[in-house]
């Protein structure tokens, strides 16, 4: 899953073996936990015992999820029912009162390891009839006799280094692949994700070169660390992330971190994407602020529900007035929150306006759909390079560069000259943001040169100029 780990409301069960034909059973999640837990330990047992028994199974289950241990291998679940591999569940089972009364308590709390953000793996067995290196069900019981609360008996089999994260926030899962391949020009919180990813697995498979940075945009240095994990992996070597490669990637990062086994690598906080935030809401800030703000324009020109509203960085009332109406235009859920679902059809929306025109009002080309930086070729590239051209002959500190349609050092260095004299951050990228800069004092500078009939031309006329022969 991509960002902090949440509890989901649904788990998808396997009734039998990974591999086995058995059907699968959508289950709300606190009834998965109460399930497991009255089919795995007993009722008359201690309650410090019962807590931490469930914080173990709660953990256990999320780590499965978190992870995508199954969907990873190209299963359509998320944990099965067979103990070999995972916990015990029964459909139609009795419930404990006992066992509920817990579950209800702190279903949404999970145990983590310190520095760690994903659920830890909370192996464990009953302790009689089965042994393993994690927590023993049935040696959880005289722990608690002797008087040791919940966390205290989690320490004896886990070691000191554990926490127990509380009131965890409950949403609707997703799996994790975006839905649509990743490519060259692309760019977000995904595009991060996997950057991240390929760079540690790299660590593993030398052969995979580094991404840097791995800023959330797909460039020509992580086309080539794809293709290389394609070919190491023996997928089909197109640098494009697709579901195949996507989950691959996924499955190689949960193994080379060992983040299904006791002894996990674990996942840090500086290893989650941060490219864009998950949510925008009333009263957030910042760049992809203004990102929503510019597309929502674009898209309100043929869409007269939707209003036009200033482009900033402020998510005011305009702003979530605006989500909701492109929400309700979409069919979406009504929120005015910009979520994965509203982004995806916003980014959807602006695709195909831009498959059918390029210019918007003021002459100038629509931002491409793709952040441009050095290696790119292309018409877009030329473009920016033309407006860079005309500006530079009103602000001579931005360099001039060659229309050549190839992004190179001296396109680099007029954009980051661009983002220095406007107060944009200097990353010598053309995303959203830098290109409606761009564009927009282009078409300003281009309007105010350009000389209406009747219009003073800015200098005095001499009479020659003036003269007229009879």
């Amino acid at each position: 899953m991509t960002g902090t780990p949440f509890i989901p409301r649904t788990l998808v069960v396997h009734l039998g073996a990974p591999s086995a034909a058995a059907e699968n059973v959508y289950v709300d999640f606190p009834d998965y936990i109460k399930n497991v837990a009255s089919s795995e330990i007993y009722p008359t047992w201690p309650e410090a015992a019962l807590r931490a028994n469930i914080y173990a199974q709660i953990s256990y289950a999320l780590n499965r999820y978190y992870t995508e241990w199954y969907r990873s291998q190209g299963y359509d679940f998320d944990i099965t029912n067979n103990t070999q591999f995972d916990q015990s569940f029964t459909p139609g089972r009795e419930i404990y009162d006992s066992v509920s009364a817990i579950v209800d308590e702190i279903f949404n709390s999970y145990v983590v390891r310190r520095g760690s953000v994903e659920p830890y793996f909370t192996q464990y067995c009953n302790g009689t009839t089965s042994t393993c290196e994690g927590l023993s069900q049935w040696g959880t019981v005289p722990l608690a006799e002797q008087g040791l609360g919940p966390y205290d008996i989690l320490v004896r089999y886990y070691g000191d280094d554990i926490d127990i994260v509380t009131d965890a926030p409950v949403r609707t899962g997703q799996p994790s692949y975006p839905g649509r391949p990743l490519r060259l020009g692309d760019s977000g919180n995904d595009v991060q994700q996997m950057q991240i990813r390929l760079n540690r697995i790299s660590t593993n498979y030398p052969g995979i070169p580094k991404i840097n940075p791995a800023d959330g945009n797909f460039g020509v240095d992580t086309e080539a660390a794809v293709r290389a994990f394609q070919r190491v992996f023996r997928l089909t070597e197109d640098g494009i992330i697709g579901n195949a490669t996507w989950y691959r990637v996924t499955y190689l990062f949960n193994a080379v971190k060992r983040l299904s086994e006791l002894d996990s690598e674990g996942i840090r906080i500086d290893e989650l994407p941060r490219r864009y935030e998950q949510l925008l809401s009333l009263g957030d800030t910042g760049d992809q602020v203004r990102v929503i703000k510019y597309y929502l324009n674009v898209i309100s020109t043929y869409y007269n529900t939707i209003p036009t509203i200033p482009v900033n960085d402020v998510f005011d009332q305009e702003t979530e007035a605006a989500v909701r109406a492109f929400q309700q235009t979409f069919g979406l859920p009504v929120d005015g929150i910009v979520g994965r679902q509203t982004w995806q059809a916003m980014d959807d929306a602006y695709e195909s306006i831009l498959s059918s025109t390029q210019l918007i009002d003021g002459g100038v080309v629509l931002f491409p759909g793709r952040v441009l930086q050095s290696g790119f070729q292309g018409q877009d590239v030329a473009t920016i390079q033309e407006y860079l051209a005309y500006i530079s002959t009103v602000y001579p500190a931005i360099p001039a560069p060659a229309v050549t349609g190839v992004y190179g050092l001296e396109t680099v260095q007029a954009v980051e000259a661009f983002q220095r004299q406007f107060g944009l951050p200097q990353t010598g990228t053309v995303g959203v943001t830098t290109w409606d800069a761009i564009a927009t004092l282009y078409s300003d500078l281009r309007t105010g040169n350009a000389q209406q009939m009747g219009q003073y031309p800015g200098s005095e006329l001499s009479m020659q100029e003036n003269e007229v022969t009879p």
